[in-house]
């Protein structure tokens, strides 16, 4: 097969290289999928620059994410599933082979069923990002009826997130940080979007809440909003941070979230729990055959592309980066 690896971490013109790899066979449990789209995660490009700790093999196809069709199936799983379309999911985790390759193979459970209305670009843009919508907007419950506040929403996490409280009737609020951004963010669903670089977001929640606050907030930056999410929560309210790169290691006012009784909640995709993970997909798919989920796609490479790939996902875009592998 033809795939993109690293054998040693750096910048991606210096350590990507494409060829030809041994295709996999699908083990006990597992399927092979022939994958038409590969989805990139800044955690891909992190993972290959070092940033993620030390090189896991000594050869690694990036990238969790990705949709294909399932070509193979390995020993105790239903021979029905082949030629399924699929989206896949975590296809990197624990394992050196990712989806950059024209086939994968993964756990027969993280290969899910796409609808026959999804296109392979779709499922590919979900994984990582998607999962960790669905956590940090659930992971205390339902939120119909609450107001959830997502920072970052036209991220692609916070896109997703503001998706999932809106389906799951929630109000939402979300922040930016730009006007383009602010589009982003009111096309996912967002009932108000706040540019933190214009108004002072505590200020401008208290007066869209009549002082009352917020239930929920998704949180893409913790370290940097701590002080203005206390603020800004109720009592018994809820902080699901994914990310805190601008202070990675904030210092915890305790009695401050003692007295408002708040839970802070730490979400990295990967150690969700089992049944959060196929509560997520059951949703997801769901709405994707419902055609209620909007997914960005920022821009598309060729396999043959992939460090410009890579490049463009760590340029910050709106949206995901996909490789097309065939159709």
């Amino acid at each position: 097969m033809r795939a993109a690896w690293y054998t040693k971490l750096g910048s991606a013109g210096d350590v990507l290289e494409v060829g030809e790899q041994e295709t996999p066979a699908p083990g006990p449990g597992e399927v092979r999928v022939r994958v038409r789209a590969s989805g990139i995660n800044p955690v891909d490009v992190k993972r290959r620059a070092g940033g993620r700790g030390a090189l896991a093999s000594t050869l690694v196809v990036p990238h969790f994410d990705g949709a294909g069709v399932i070509d193979q199936v390995g020993e105790d799983v239903d021979s029905g599933r082949l030629g399924n379309r699929v989206w896949i999911y975590e296809a990197q985790w624990g394992r050196n082979l990712g989806t950059a390759a024209e086939f994968a193979t993964v756990p027969e459970s993280r290969a899910v069923p796409l609808p026959p209305n999804a296109t392979f670009a779709d499922g590919a843009c979900l994984g990582i990002p998607a999962l960790t919508a669905h956590r940090c907007v659930y992971g205390d419950g339902p939120v119909e009826g609450q107001t959830v506040l997502v920072t970052g929403g036209a991220g692609a996490v916070g896109a997703y997130a503001i998706q999932c409280a809106r389906l799951g009737g929630a109000r939402v609020l979300s922040t930016v940080s730009a006007d383009e951004k602010a589009r982003v963010a009111r096309a996912a669903g967002a009932d108000t979007v706040i540019n933190y670089r214009e108004e002072d977001v505590a200020a401008r929640v208290e007066e869209l809440t009549d002082g009352e606050g917020v239930d929920r907030i998704v949180e893409v930056e913790m370290g940097g909003n701590l002080d203005a999410s206390i603020e800004m929560l109720k009592a018994n309210g809820v902080i699901s941070a994914y990310a805190s790169e601008g202070e990675p290691e904030p210092a915890v006012p305790f009695y401050t979230l003692l007295y408002k009784n708040l839970t802070v909640r730490f979400e990295l995709v990967f150690l969700m729990p089992e049944d959060a993970k196929q509560k997520a997909v059951e949703d997801l798919t769901k709405w994707l055959a419902e055609g209620e989920l909007r997914h960005t796609v920022a821009e598309r490479f060729a396999l043959d592309n992939v460090v410009a790939a890579h490049e463009a996902v760590e340029s910050g875009p709106l949206g995901k980066v996909l490789l097309d592998l065939g159709l």
